[in-house]
């Protein structure tokens, strides 16, 4: 079962507290219409590991477009495509060797996660129109005040992180899809988004599309992470290492009456890759069969036929091997499609 109450709690922060190490979870009040809150950021894991991030300092997503449109307060998220909710897999939020380890607190400057979090915590606080964006599952309201800073009812949104790929065991309940944690923060003044993502590094990259279950691979040590083929001279299409093959580019609204869309594969590979059995899905989850080959180190561009369309509002691309196995994805925004006739290039 997913986690309870999933939502995405819009306000203003007011108040900080870095993590400690009796309390691995950075804490941060939050005004919200005439409520407070508290979001807890996990940024330790519970047998002391590190947690693996990523800051986004240029967030561009589609998933922006519908938080400017929220009103201050909580929300909750559908687990649903092309919603408000977070999936770092299938919303192609990030590649999964984007995500490092990073230490709860260390010597020196901007090295270790309380910083990673506190900097832009400090610089929204400091302007009167920043935004706060935390994905997670709510508590509360609570008789009790908040262990933290002491308002009351308490009340607040915790699991800011991946919430999917967990083995079996503890926290194996949690998994869904449509259903990761995550903070964004809105600089209106700067035309800028910011992103914070956090992975447990026991937490499988590869999930089953029904209840986000860590998926067996034919090599155990493909679990969780980017990995290499089993044969490097013959890459079979159930086998292929994350990013491999990647969407390095594409032509959503083009200028002709009978909208021609394409995707623009790249191989990276040293050896040709069967794309049997491959697919393209978009924002909807529809998919489109591939056929043939890319050879080493080419290019290929797919022309885009139903049921896969790309919106011009803005969405999501994602290229499925012949196991069913996601090798990469990418997202675009509606801004990015504004300009019709013009490809638009991905760098990851």
């Amino acid at each position: 079962m997913p986690v309870p109450n999933y939502s995405v709690l819009k306000g203003r922060p007011i108040n900080n507290r870095l993590a400690t190490g009796k309390s691995p979870h950075y804490q941060v009040q939050v005004s919200a219409d005439g409520e407070l809150h508290r979001i807890a950021i996990n940024v330790q894991s519970q047998d002391g590991s590190e947690v693996q991030f990523l800051v986004r300092s240029q967030f561009e997503h589609p998933v922006t477009e519908k938080l400017k449109e929220l009103t201050e307060g909580l929300h909750r998220a559908p687990p649903e495509p092309n919603g408000l909710a977070l999936d770092y897999i299938r919303s192609n939020l990030m590649q999964p060797w984007e995500l490092k380890p990073l230490p709860l607190s260390a010597g020196g400057p901007d090295n270790d996660l309380n910083e990673k979090i506190d900097a832009y915590v400090q610089r929204a606080m400091a302007d009167e129109e920043a935004w706060i964006y935390a994905f997670g599952a709510t508590w509360g309201p609570e008789p009790k005040a908040d262990k933290y800073f002491g308002f009351k009812p308490g009340r607040g949104i915790h699991d800011i992180h991946m919430n999917q790929g967990n083995p079996p065991g503890q926290h194996s309940e949690d998994n869904g899809i449509f259903n990761d944690g995550g903070l964004i923060f809105e600089f209106p003044r700067e035309r800028q988004w910011v992103a914070v993502f956090l992975k447990f590094q026991s937490q499988a990259w590869h999930s089953d599309d029904q209840n986000a279950q860590p998926i067996v691979q034919p090599d155990p040590n493909h679990q969780g992470e980017p990995h290499t083929p089993v044969n490097r001279d013959h890459i079979p299409p159930f086998d292929v290492p994350d990013g491999l093959v990647r969407i390095i580019a594409a032509l959503v609204n083009d200028t002709h009456s009978a909208e021609r869309e394409t995707v623009t594969l790249l191989n990276t590979a040293d050896v040709a890759v069967d794309l049997a059995g491959w697919s393209i899905k978009d924002k909807q989850k529809n998919a489109m069969r591939l056929s043939g080959s890319i050879e080493a180190g080419a290019v290929k561009v797919v022309a885009i036929e139903a049921p896969v369309a790309l919106s011009n509002k803005g969405g999501i691309i994602t290229l499925i091997d012949g196991g069913g196995i996601k090798v990469h994805g990418v997202s675009y925004t509606k801004d990015q499609a504004r300009q019709p006739g013009r490809t638009i290039p991905f760098q990851n």
